[in-house]
């Protein structure tokens, strides 16, 4: 072979390497700059389960992210000087498929930041919590996604189911509170087991779902049923996903009370009693579905008992033709304020505190950006409410008063977690600053 054939056979991988070269310098660069606008506008906090990647183990596979769900668009996760980052913390919705997938075992899935903390309730591994027969899933134990909650609640009947004591003077062998995703698919597992058990809801079937305002966009992943099979849901309605499962309901003849509130739970020699707002259950084991939302997180101001103000918005077209204020900056307060300014006649403001939507999916902020430029929506971030009238609300926007004319108020500033009740029961709930 001449010299120059021999030059020329190189040429090839020289220019695939080059060519690998430059594009992943261009990779870098683009994530170097993604995580520079995440830190430079204030979405560098987590919501919710986040992964923690170890530098040391990290051997920059990308594995992680082309398992991340909500990579396509976003960026998520993405690699930085070599390794897999977290390039937008607030965009993350705690999957979990990126340490799935990791083959170095380099990631770990956490709760809350060095400056958040989370409380979550103690569980184990087999989702019973510190008080022996009491078991957790879904998103009271900070697994807020439907998938999520669907897998954690068929793993923890399974678990509950094994640990049953072989005979019983209980009226039941389970009793599951909550009819969420979680408490839906643990009931359909109790039952294809086999089970006595008993599932109690204070409202309806859906849990949180079922209080999602009326055409509200619903996100999950394809997720397996117990007794019905694969849920192929990606994107749908409320209405239509609360319709799926009303259909499971009446094919599968599981049993629900629903409208029944449970007050509380006591120790009962070998099994626990219920007190609820229509009698009392004794069971062998509790499995407790129930959401993180728990009562209204309120305002604490003046006039905030006037009948404008609400803490969920159900129809949007009721607000027609009005002038609505939102408090919050959530996906839920984001949602509630793009529905409402789709509808006839409406002017809607958004208050909150903080000088960004850092909590909020990257979706919403889109659109709440593409509103307020068009005057859509008027945004008062940065600020708070300290007064309500009949006529008009009152916002301190760093300490300038701003009074703006107002018919209807809709406050979405989260809820407070059950942990008097969780706490009345025995339950420890510690604060997670970063922790698994």
């Amino acid at each position: 072979m001449t010299s120059m054939h021999y030059w020329l056979s190189l040429l090839p991988p020289l220019l695939i390497v080059v060519a690998y070269v430059f594009w992943y310098r261009h990779r870098e660069r683009i994530s170097s700059q993604t995580r520079q606008q995440a830190i430079e506008s204030g979405l560098s906090e987590p919501a919710s389960l986040h992964p923690i990647i170890d530098r040391n183990k990290c051997i920059g596979c990308k594995s992680c992210v082309f398992a991340c769900p909500q990579q396509l668009g976003h960026d998520v996760l993405g690699i930085f000087h070599g390794k897999a980052e977290l390039l937008q913390p607030a965009n993350c919705i705690g999957h979990g498929a990126c340490k799935t997938v990791c083959p170095v075992n380099a990631i770990t899935l956490v709760f809350g930041t060095k400056t958040r903390g989370v409380d979550i309730p103690q569980v184990d591994d087999q989702f019973e919590t510190n008080v022996p027969g009491i078991y957790i899933a879904g998103e009271l134990g900070g697994m807020g996604l439907i998938r999520n909650g669907i897998e954690q609640g068929k793993t923890a009947m399974q678990a509950l189911a094994k640990n049953l004591p072989k005979s019983s003077n209980n009226a039941h062998q389970v009793v599951i509170v909550g009819a969420g995703p979680a408490g839906l698919a643990a009931t359909l597992k109790a039952q294809e087991l086999g089970l006595n058990y008993l599932t109690l809801d204070q409202e309806s079937l859906g849990g949180t779902v079922y209080k999602y305002p009326r055409g509200k966009i619903v996100m999950t992943q394809p997720v397996d049923l117990p007794i019905t099979g694969k849920m192929h849901f990606k994107e749908t309605t409320k209405e239509e996903l609360l319709a799926f499962w009303q259909g499971i309901k009446n094919k599968t003849g599981i049993r629900i009370n629903y409208q029944e509130l449970v007050s509380n739970i006591t120790s009962q020699g070998a099994g626990f009693e219920l007190k609820t707002s229509r009698g009392q259950y004794t069971a062998d084991r509790i499995l407790l579905a129930i959401g993180r939302r728990g009562t209204p997180r309120k305002l604490g101001v003046p006039g905030e008992d006037l009948a404008k103000v609400v803490y969920s918005l159900i129809d949007p077209e009721q607000y027609a033709g009005q002038k609505v204020l939102i408090v919050g900056g959530g996906d839920s307060a984001l949602e509630a304020a793009l529905s409402i300014a789709d509808a006839e006649g409406t002017e809607v403001s958004i208050s909150y505190r903080s000088d960004s939507f850092s909590r909020a999916k990257a979706k919403n902020r889109e659109r709440i950006e593409q509103y307020a430029t068009t005057a859509k929506i008027k945004l008062y971030l940065s600020s708070n409410v300290t007064n309500i009238t009949p006529q008009a609300v009152v916002l301190d926007q760093q300490g300038q008063s701003i009074q703006i004319e107002n018919e209807a108020i809709i406050v979405n500033a989260g809820g407070i977690l059950p942990t008097g009740f969780l706490k009345e029961i025995g339950i420890a709930v510690e604060t997670k600053y970063g922790t698994a």
